[in-house]
């Protein structure tokens, strides 16, 4: 089954890039005049006012999970025949897969973990044993194919490497 992946915050906007963060914990970038561009938008369709003003498109919100502009709107009946309003937003998986990994907001942490684990002089095995996990992991951690909690990050940090773990929140 697939994970929803969700939009948490919009963190930066430029012109038309949208940086944002997922609930996934990956911050990633939207250029959505490449979108755009790639839909084929042209003047009628709904997404339209967004391609034509900057200032419309950057009244951009997170609602529900996904980018959405309450500015936009659209009327349609619903099954009773009542009117109903919508505002244009975009499918949050859609989202995911039309953007790119935000290098500035990245932390490799295995790649840290490898370097000073080479710098030590260590094997994966070595340093597994030295913090009471295994080969496997280490490997795994390292090539960033599995998460980590933060207190096993304290055991390879400070019990397997022998240095001091510091995070800066700002």
């Amino acid at each position: 089954m697939r994970t929803v992946k969700r939009i948490i915050k919009i963190q930066q906007i430029e012109e038309y890039k949208v940086f944002a963060l997922f609930s996934n914990g990956e911050s990633r970038i939207i250029d959505f005049k490449e979108v755009f561009k790639k839909w084929g938008v042209k003047k009628g369709d709904f997404e339209y006012p967004l391609v034509d003003s900057l200032e419309k498109f950057h009244q951009i919100a997170v609602i529900d999970g996904t980018f959405a502009w309450k500015n936009i709107t659209r009327k349609s009946k619903d099954e009773e025949g009542n009117e109903v309003v919508y505002h244009l937003d975009f499918d949050p998986i859609i989202m995911y897969e039309l953007s790119e990994s935000n290098p500035e907001r990245t932390i490799d942490i295995g790649l840290m973990i490898k370097q000073s684990r080479k710098e030590l002089g260590l094997t994966e095995e070595e340093l597994a044993a030295k913090c009471g996990t295994s080969k496997h992991y280490i490997s795994r951690i390292e090539n960033n194919k599995s998460g980590i909690e933060i207190t096993t990050l304290i055991k390879i940090i400070e019990g397997g490497l022998g240095k001091r773990l510091q995070i800066s929140i700002v």
